[in-house]
């Protein structure tokens, strides 16, 4: 098995879009991308669900860009919308405060939209808000973080947090396997421990090293910031003298993972990342330090949360589905992104 994952992908009106390209959840807490490099350039639209159809505004809610994969996932819906003539793409002001975005998406529903896309600051808290858009009849394209309630959103579509640990864990795995390394010392940086999607993460990860027979040797999170990652990955560093691999969930809080490496002329091991940053994407490229690869959960899903509000909108399917109505749940694949296939992903990377 090679390095990378098989590619799959979803089809809008015949054209692939990378399943792993569209897959952190909002892994970080770091400034905002640059939006320059947030998304790949969207094809032009031209035929089959790309067909000019009934008009429909498109409500859009989403926390506060204060990192790069949510800057990122804001300029990838608007994109997305720009693409078609039936659109009018209707985003309302992101926010981090649960009860502001709550006031947001009632705003919406008032304004009657006729779908609307919601990233929420945490599905739980905002679950009412959507089971009230629904019940008004706005179909609620629930993105990424999931409602409780399965009856408050039409559609979910986000990434797999624990295919992210499993592909890193296969790419760790391999490799070492591959070099003959019986007892490796893995350590793996996580970003908030607490969370469920942290979690799911790091079981992934462990279920895919069982299948080499290894295991992790230690694990700390590091909040998904640049500051802690460096804080973090420094006490690792010292703590063990010989290291064999290193997984960390988060590129954005990679930044600082890589600074305190180079800060402690370390090398003797190799690194792996998480969520497919384009500042990644170039280290690995460039081959010329530990990082060797990074596990996508890219912000493009937003541009087709954006493309399925809209076919949902007109009553329409997916044309390359035999199904006549648009999937209830969408789960996107994790890639696994190398110096082989580093050109490939790169424009659909994000800037940490």
């Amino acid at each position: 098995m090679s390095d990378s994952v098989p590619r799959r992908g979803l089809l809008f009106g015949g054209a692939v879009i990378g399943a792993g390209a569209l897959v952190s959840a909002c892994t970080s807490n770091e400034p905002a991308a640059t939006p320059s490099s947030a998304a790949a350039p969207a094809p032009a639209a031209t035929a089959g669900n790309d067909a000019p159809g009934e008009k429909v505004v498109i409500g859009f809610s989403a926390p506060a860009a204060d990192h790069g994969w949510i800057a990122a996932i804001a300029k990838n819906a608007g994109d997305a919308a720009k693409q078609y003539s039936d659109v009018e793409f209707k985003p309302v002001e992101p926010t981090n405060d649960i009860n502001a975005q709550i006031s947001a998406v009632e705003s919406l529903i008032a304004a009657k939209v006729g779908a609307l896309v919601i990233l929420p600051n945490d599905g739980q808290q905002l679950n009412q808000i959507a089971r009230q858009a629904t019940d008004a009849g706005i179909p609620v394209i629930n993105l990424d973080r999931v409602f409780p309630d399965k009856l408050s959103y039409r559609t979910w579509i986000g990434g797999d947090n624990y295919g992210m640990g499993v592909a890193a864990g296969h790419f760790i795995g391999r490799r070492l396997k591959d070099k003959g390394v019986s007892d490796p010392v893995i350590l793996e940086i996580q970003g908030i421990a607490t969370l469920p999607l942290t979690q799911d993460r790091s079981k992934g990860f462990d279920d895919a090293l069982k299948t080499y027979g290894y295991k992790v040797t230690a694990r700390q999170d590091a909040q998904f910031t640049v500051e802690s990652g460096t804080k973090v990955a420094t006490n690792l560093l010292q703590a063990h003298k010989k290291i064999d691999a290193i997984w960390n969930h988060d590129d954005d809080q990679g930044i600082g993972v890589l600074a305190a490496i180079k800060e402690a002329e370390r090398g003797e091991f190799f690194m792996v990342g998480g969520a497919g940053s384009a500042n990644a994407m170039r280290e690995i490229q460039a081959d010329s330090g530990v990082l060797k690869a990074t596990v996508t959960y890219s912000p493009t899903m937003a541009a087709s949360a954006i493309k399925l509000a809209r076919l949902i909108a007109q009553g329409r399917g997916m044309s390359d589905l035999l199904e006549k109505q648009v999937p209830q749940s969408i789960t996107l694949a994790s890639e696994t992104v190398t110096k082989d296939n580093a050109a490939q992903y790169l424009p659909l990377g994000f800037e940490s």
